[in-house]
């Protein structure tokens, strides 16, 4: 069967171009020009990654976005007329997983899926028995322990959430707030600086290069991402 994907979009020549484009990878497609219809597609079509543009004509982007994420953690891909920072990061926070602004290229549109698929996919058998296993790093969420090079890592407990957080979701963007929220609570939302030090930290203990990173890319003013897809 061909991988399924959703496109929620109010405009026509929008669905008939990613329909096409769609059709040609081989991938199976269904299309929903509002809000209502989308959430309806969502439980009979079954996609397993949902394009959503946010002017919508019954609801915006963002509340269905909302409503999706109370019930499926299935990759969303976001298509925006625009392109800010804080745009971007109020994006991430309501769940979206990537986002595309337009106008946009068939190519840029089709790397953005495929990743997204591919990171989805490799992230399920990952969780079992709660160990993930990155090259020569190992996290063991279940006895809080991380090997690198099969040797034992010092972590606090606030450093080992922090890498715990960022490596359950490989090759996502986590946004600062997103972390800081989990880490210190809603009270340090805004607290960067905490997270910037942390990270660091990690860092060192990891090995790992802020300028050239293996595992933690800083997307500056953003969040932070895991690079290794798990093995």
């Amino acid at each position: 069967m061909s991988t399924r994907i959703l496109v929620i979009d109010d405009e026509p020549e929008i669905q008939r171009f990613i329909r096409i484009s769609l059709n040609a990878e081989g991938f199976d497609y269904a299309g929903a020009g509002n809000a209502a219809d989308g959430l309806n597609a969502i439980e009979t079509f079954q996609p397993a990654l949902v394009i959503l543009d946010l002017g919508l004509p019954d609801q915006d982007g963002y509340t269905l976005l909302k409503k999706l994420r109370m019930f499926s953690n299935l990759p969303v891909l976001v298509l925006t007329a625009r392109d800010e920072e804080d745009e971007m990061i109020k994006l991430l926070e309501a769940g979206a997983n990537d986002y595309l602004s337009k106008p946009f290229s068939i190519r840029a549109l089709m790397v953005r899926i495929k990743v997204l698929l591919r990171d989805f996919s490799t992230l399920q058998p990952a969780a079992v028995g709660r160990q993930y296993r990155f090259q020569d790093l190992c996290i063991d969420t279940q006895s809080h322990q991380v090997l690198l090079h099969d040797q034992p890592v010092a972590l606090s407990k606030k450093e080992f959430k922090l890498l715990a957080l960022l490596a359950q979701q490989p090759g996502h963007l986590v946004t600062q707030k997103t972390l800081l929220i989990e880490i210190w609570g809603k009270t340090h939302a805004e607290d960067t600086h905490y997270l910037r030090n942390f990270v660091s930290h990690l860092r060192k203990k990891l090995n790992d290069n802020a300028d050239n990173p293996q595992y933690i890319r800083t997307e500056p003013g953003i969040g932070y991402r895991f690079l290794l897809p798990p093995e």
